[in-house]
């Protein structure tokens, strides 16, 4: 009886040992409970929309196949034969049709059980929630933008979005308690529908965009394991390399073999970050209009020149400190990139340029979604991007000082205050010397020196106004701060009215639906600069371009025969 029993022991743990065996296969080749997002659709073809891509199993095929720029970021192929996933764009050789599955999230991917591509780095894809709060990098199926059936949905992308938009929420990021008191719901039910509708957790979610940026920095540079995992937002050493060992099956090293040999030149040349973007991109267009309103000393703008080449000074301020610093970059069309150097003084807050150069070049903007509803009045323009910047603070000064004169007018006043009230600042590249003046330096200025300087009083009030609701957190002008109540906050402060506001929160907050409705060359765009209530009319005519009016702003802009830049641009505010 005895040895009856152990036999049927023995094999009962040779059973189980191979059911496990098999489930640890079946895990890295990718066979999984988890849905995919594509299911049977209509085939691929060249004129598909990303509703098509949505649904439709041929067409992310296809567009795998191809290798279209336009869908980077907007899905990911996890091939279940290597236990990988990848870009639409990864030049590798492409999969087996049975072997691909599709998800629209990075974090889908992974909790599938695939890891990332050595190869395509989906860590550099275009962000898949983009400002307005769309998942999947496209607009809704069904065009659709608010109703009771698709709140959930809804939510859950609102939230993914704010989760990509760290800056918005303060030095220490977003906690599920400011994250559902944002939605209006509780924090149970941003977990529940979060997880409903994109099939990860948010904590899930965050801890694959911390796993991915600390890819990107062991691939991209030589820094020290410890940096990195602060960086990514890791605590320790050691429970970074526990989160890469568990989700990727891979040791920090591994990593590094990939890494192409940095020179003690390029060294030199500062800190590597790259970031990709969809196409169409207008890259002329983008640096083109920063040129215009480039600032000697704090900013420089070549796109002419080959590799469209840029450059500027930096102040970024966390967790009460200041950083200054420098950066320099160029657009590698051909791989649809950006290159950028950025100095070693900026190395502890590496990720949050990495999220200014996204807001300031608007990579993560989706075209096809936009063009799809902007085509029809503007069918030009379909690679233009909303221009952001890099400090809030200084867009919103010269927002104001830009008020009712050309723009040519306000870059000189402008220049004259950087000349005057900007510190001096020690760089490797000419016409890189000297930083925007801080909040707290503004806040000190007396109007009768901003007098002297050509700025009149209306403006000088404005601009301290502004500084010191800067400093008291009154308004807080980064990416992904509440728009409605930092455009209000803005509208009570003395000479800021509405075109200001609405011109701050395209450029500094990043809201795709800002609308200037009292720009002059935007009422001549749309046709009703000689009617009595202009500004309304432009409201009116601007509503079926929700959600991507800031996006017909620039076009609206761009297809008048002469240049903005020529126009007055605002009527008169008042506070």
């Amino acid at each position: 009886m005895t040895a009856l029993v152990r036999t049927v022991l023995a094999k009962a743990v040779v059973e189980l040992a191979g059911f496990g065996k098999r489930m640890l296969i079946s895990r890295r080749q990718g066979h999984v409970r988890k849905r995919p997002l594509c299911c049977q659709a209509e085939p691929y073809h060249a004129g598909m929309s990303n509703t098509t891509l949505a649904y439709s199993f041929d067409a992310c095929y296809n567009a795998m196949l191809s290798r279209d720029a336009r869908f980077d970021g907007s899905f990911f192929t996890g091939v279940t034969s290597t236990g990988i996933y990848c870009r639409p764009v990864c030049g590798v050789r492409k999969p087996k049709r049975e072997n691909c599955q599709f998800y629209r999230l990075s974090a889908q991917a992974e909790l599938a059980g695939f890891r990332p591509c050595l190869r395509c780095r989906p860590e550099l894809a275009p962000q898949a929630c983009n400002a307005s709060g769309q998942v999947g990098g496209g607009a809704d199926p069904e065009g659709r933008v608010w109703s009771t059936q698709d709140a959930c949905a809804i939510l859950a992308r609102q939230a993914a979005a704010l989760l990509d938009s760290p800056e918005g929420w303060g030095d220490d990021g977003p906690s599920m308690d400011q994250l559902a008191a944002r939605l209006g719901v509780s924090d149970r039910h941003v977990r529940r529908i979060f997880e409903a509708e994109l099939g990860v957790s948010p904590l899930r979610y965050l801890q694959t965009r911390r796993l991915l940026a600390a890819k990107q920095w062991l691939t991209d540079t030589d820094l020290s394991m410890s940096q990195v995992a602060l960086l990514s937002g890791f605590n320790s050493v050691r429970r970074f390399n526990a989160a890469l060992a568990e989700h990727y099956g891979l040791k920090p090293s591994q990593l590094r073999r990939h890494q192409t040999a940095v020179s003690a030149a390029q060294k030199k040349e500062g800190i590597l970050v790259r970031a990709a973007y969809r196409t169409p991109y207008d890259v002329q267009a983008m640096l083109g209009f920063h040129s215009k309103r480039a600032l000697h000393g704090v900013e420089c703008y070549r796109p002419e020149e080959a590799g469209a080449w840029f450059g500027r000074t930096l102040r970024l301020t966390q967790h009460h400190k200041v950083y200054t610093g420098w950066m320099w970059g160029r657009f590698i069309e051909a791989r649809h990139q950006v290159e950028m150097r950025v100095s070693d003084t900026l190395l502890d807050v590496l990720p949050l340029v990495s999220t200014r150069l996204h807001a300031m070049l608007d990579l993560d903007a989706d075209a096809m979604a936009i063009n799809a509803v902007l085509d029809p009045l503007f069918p030009s323009g379909g690679g233009l991007r909303v221009p952001g910047s890099m400090d809030g603070f200084e867009l919103a000064v010269r927002a104001i000082l830009g008020q009712q004169i050309t723009v040519a007018a306000a870059r000189t006043i402008t220049q004259r205050i950087v000349d005057q009230f900007g510190e001096p600042l020690q760089t490797p590249h000419a016409g890189l010397n000297r930083l925007f003046p801080a909040a707290e330096v503004m806040a000190q200025v007396g109007g009768d020196a901003l007098g002297q300087l050509g700025v009149v009083k209306s403006r000088q009030g404005a601009i301290a106004a502004l500084a010191q609701a800067v400093l008291t957190n009154k308004v807080r002008l980064v990416p992904g701060a509440d728009a409605a109540a930092n455009i209000a906050a803005l509208k009570e402060l003395p000479g800021i009215g509405d075109w200001t506001a609405q011109y701050i929160a395209m450029r500094a907050l990043r809201w795709p639906d800002a609308f200037p409705a009292g720009d002059v060359a935007l009422q001549k765009a749309l046709g009703v600069a000689k009617g009595k209530h202009a500004a309304r009319e432009a409201e009116a005519l601007s509503q079926p371009f929700k959600p991507w009016r800031s996006y017909a702003v620039l076009r609206a802009w761009s297809s008048l025969p002469a240049s903005p830049s020529a126009q007055p641009v605002t009527p008169a505010e008042s506070g």
